[in-house]
C-alpha cells in the first residue's frame, strides 16, 4: 500500500472477462510501460532492471480497475497509489511489481501476504504462485477483497481476517512472505513461518519518517540477512506488532 520515493512458475489464475475490456487495455499497457521505465531507472538500487515474464504478464492480466473505488476507476491504471477507504491505499503498480519480483519465487510456490487491502497485490501474486494466503486485519476490507477475488476467479487466493503480525501458521512454511504495510521490526512469527532459502519483502521504518523496502532472506541454516532496496512510503502496520 505504497509508492516509491526514489524466473517464476506458470500462471495460476484467470481474471474475469472484463479485464479484456478494450476501454482499459490501452491504459493497462501504458501502466506497464511506466512500470518498466521505473524498473530501469531504479536498477542500481534494486538490482532488477526489468521484470520476469511471469510478473510482467500478471500486470497485463489483472484488472486493476476492479480493485479501486468506483469513483476512481478512470485513474485505476495510473502508476500511483489510490485510496481505498479506512485510511488504506492500493499500492503503486511499480511497487506491486517490484515486491513480487524481489520474492524470487520458485515454481509451485506458496506465498503469504500480510495486508490484503483491496486484493490487488494478492491477485498479482496469484498469477505467479500456486497458492496465496493473505491476511487482513480490517474486516470490511478483508470481506470485500475476498468477494472481489472470488468473483474474478482467483480460486488460489485464500483470505483470512486476523492480525497479520502472527502470519498464518496452519499453512506454513511459505516460500515467500510479502508485507504491504510498514513495520517497525520484522515480526518473529513471520520469520518462523518462512521456509529456509525463502525471502520476506517488507517496508521497514516508522510512519512519516524514512522507510525502506527491505528484503529479508533466511538461509538454510536459519540465519537471516537483510538488504535495504528503496526508500518508500507505506501506511503503518497495525495490530500486535505495529501502530495501535
Amino acid at each position: 500500500m505504497a509508492f516509491a520515493l526514489a524466473g517464476f512458475g506458470a500462471l495460476r489464475a484467470s481474471a474475469s472477462k472484463d479485464s479484456e475490456d478494450p476501454r482499459f487495455s490501452q491504459a493497462r499497457e501504458s501502466m506497464v510501460r511506466e512500470v518498466l521505465a521505473d524498473m530501469a531507472a531504479t536498477a542500481a538500487e534494486t538490482g532488477r532492471g526489468t521484470l520476469s515474464s511471469a510478473v510482467l504478464e500478471a500486470l497485463r492480466r489483472v484488472p486493476r480497475h476492479r480493485f479501486v473505488p468506483e469513483k476512481l476507476v478512470d485513474a485505476a491504471y495510473e502508476n500511483r497509489p489510490l485510496p481505498i477507504g479506512y485510511g488504506q491505499t492500493i499500492s503503486q503498480p511499480f511497487i506491486v511489481a517490484l515486491m513480487t519480483e524481489l520474492l524470487d519465487l520458485p515454481e509451485n510456490a506458496t506465498v503469504l501476504e500480510i495486508g490484503t487491502g483491496s486484493g490487488y497485490q494478492a491477485a498479482v501474486l496469484a498469477h505467479v504462485a500456486k497458492d496465496v494466503y493473505t491476511v487482513e486485519i480490517l474486516p470490511p476490507l478483508g470481506q470485500s477483497a475476498e468477494a472481489r477475488l472470488k468473483a474474478l476467479g482467483y480460486a488460489n487466493v485464500h483470505v483470512k481476517i486476523d492480525d497479520g503480525y502472527f502470519g498464518w501458521k496452519e499453512h506454513a512454511p511459505f516460500d515467500g512472505i510479502l508485507v504491504t504495510a510498514a513495520a517497525p521490526h520484522i515480526p518473529p512469527p513471520l520469520l518462523q513461518q518462512l521456509k529456509p532459502e525463502g525471502k520476506l519483502v517488507v517496508p521497514m521504518g516508522p510512519p512519516f519518517l524514512t522507510q525502506y523496502l527491505t528484503v529479508v532472506q533466511k538461509a538454510r541454516d536459519g540465519t537471516v540477512t537483510t538488504r535495504q532496496v528503496l526508500p518508500v512510503a507505506f501506511v503503518p502496520l497495525t495490530g500486535r506488532g505495529g501502530t495501535p
